[in-house]
């Protein structure tokens, strides 16, 4: 896509490239305008939004129909070599494989925010990280209140720490268009923050086996990558290998193997060299943006949010007091710690708010966090077993619906507000004029 690049009197800048406006090069740069980028249409998050909730959908139809069992067939089937542990299923090749990538471009674009963008300010960068870390801890107290003494407690209070990146994000962008920049980089880099503080509950709690010898092997494969930023060297044939080869020494060492993904990308170079059209990080999040939105979610959720859920098993989730500790922590814990610690924060000057967004938007960004959908369930797998396992998803996915309701009810209600006040703004211009 093509947008007049501010500064650069007659000249356009697409992906990157500057064009001069004289003659066959602005006639292709028209010609390429007129034609229908599918990659481009992929990056509207409106688009991956609805591919995403569809993906969903269709996967809770089939896994509540006749062809369940042709579904968790092809979920469960396994490929792959047995050697390094990554004979894995079809599902697990979705949660552990695909969705690095997503969390590779989510760590890209993090990255951006916190050298040149919205969250380069020390106490932007914080606030965040603080509505995180209450985000965390208010809803895993409030799972173990309300589950104390009930069978599996001691692990299940880790089950609603987390917020889905890309569910959030989904919701926010087809009910909060209107929102300001700077609301999306806040939730953004709060579901960074918090997934990565599940994933790391994930590796103190539930990590039985810590392959000291892989974990050296990753953290030595990101430092070359590192070093292969640092000294400019910009050949797929070296980074493709090389990330690969990472993502088998998380896998390999027994953490969750997405943060890889998170890694690379905060490793990633975001400052434009003089020589350069645009940074590494701006070519990857380009190019890799619509495969993440387009594929890697979308068939992640296609696997993943297959739970059965039909009315014995309601009536047992309402029972279990595991289930409901989960459904308090979501829904109320999340929002709860995230709004009251990012307005305490703000008050005490530790953290800065956006001006551009009101504290009734960060409400909703707040309700946004309770939508817990990938390391929840991974999590719940990892803590429980067998009927308390099922129970414990479909808690998740009740309350994500839950948050995800509530949030876009207030996004959209206030984007209708906006939308009036705009056409009554209008309005009496033209009559004045």
């Amino acid at each position: 896509m093509l947008r007049l690049a501010t500064g650069v009197p007659g000249s356009l800048v697409g992906d990157g490239i500057v064009l001069s406006t004289n003659g066959a090069a602005l006639s292709d740069a028209r010609n390429r305008a007129r034609t229908f980028d599918f990659g481009a249409y992929l990056r509207t998050e409106t688009v991956g939004g609805m591919v995403l909730l569809a993906a969903a959908a269709i996967a809770l139809l089939l896994a509540n129909s006749p062809a369940s069992a042709f579904y968790t067939a092809i979920r469960d089937f396994e490929v792959g070599p047995h050697l390094l542990h990554l004979d894995l299923s079809i599902g697990e090749w979705a949660k552990d494989g695909l969705l690095a990538i997503f969390f590779f471009v989510a760590g890209l674009e993090l990255k951006r925010e916190l050298v040149i963008g919205e969250l380069s300010n020390i106490r932007s960068a914080l606030l965040p990280v603080i509505a995180a870390i209450g985000g965390m801890v208010v809803p895993a107290g409030l799972a173990f209140a309300v589950s104390v003494g009930a069978p599996g407690h001691e692990t299940a209070w880790a089950i609603p720490v987390a917020t889905d990146i890309a569910f959030a994000l989904g919701v926010l962008a087809l009910t909060g268009s209107w929102m300001p920049t700077a609301a999306r980089v806040f939730l953004l880099s709060l579901a960074v923050v918090d997934d990565l503080g599940g994933i790391i509950v994930i590796a103190v709690v539930f990590t039985s086996g810590l392959d000291l010898l892989a974990l050296l092997a990753a953290v030595a494969l990101c430092a070359l990558y590192w070093f292969l930023q640092h000294k400019r060297i910009r050949s797929s044939w070296i980074y493709v290998p090389l990330a690969l080869a990472t993502w088998i020494a998380v896998h390999s060492c027994g953490i969750h193997a997405t943060i890889a993904g998170v890694a690379l990308g905060l490793l990633t170079r975001v400052r434009t060299d003089p020589d350069e059209g645009a940074s590494p990080a701006m070519r990857l999040e380009h190019r890799m943006q619509p495969w993440s939105a387009g594929l890697v979610v979308p068939v992640f959720a296609f696997f993943a949010a297959g739970v059965p859920v039909d009315g014995e098993a309601l009536t047992s989730m309402f029972a279990d007091r595991v289930a409901i500790g989960v459904m308090v922590g979501l829904v109320v814990g999340k929002f709860v710690g995230i709004f009251v610690t990012s307005f305490i924060a703000v008050k005490l000057r530790i953290g800065d708010k956006p001006s551009s967004v009101s504290w009734v938007d960060m409400g909703a960004l707040a309700m946004l966090g309770g939508v817990g959908f990938t390391v929840s369930l991974l999590i719940t797998e990892l803590a429980l077993e067998g009927a308390a396992a099922e129970r414990a998803k479909a808690a998740v996915l009740i309350a994500s619906a839950v948050a995800s309701l509530l949030a876009a009810a207030a996004l959209v209600r206030k984007g209708r507000r906006l939308n009036g006040d705009s056409a009554d703004e209008t309005g009496g211009n033209v009559t004045h004029g």
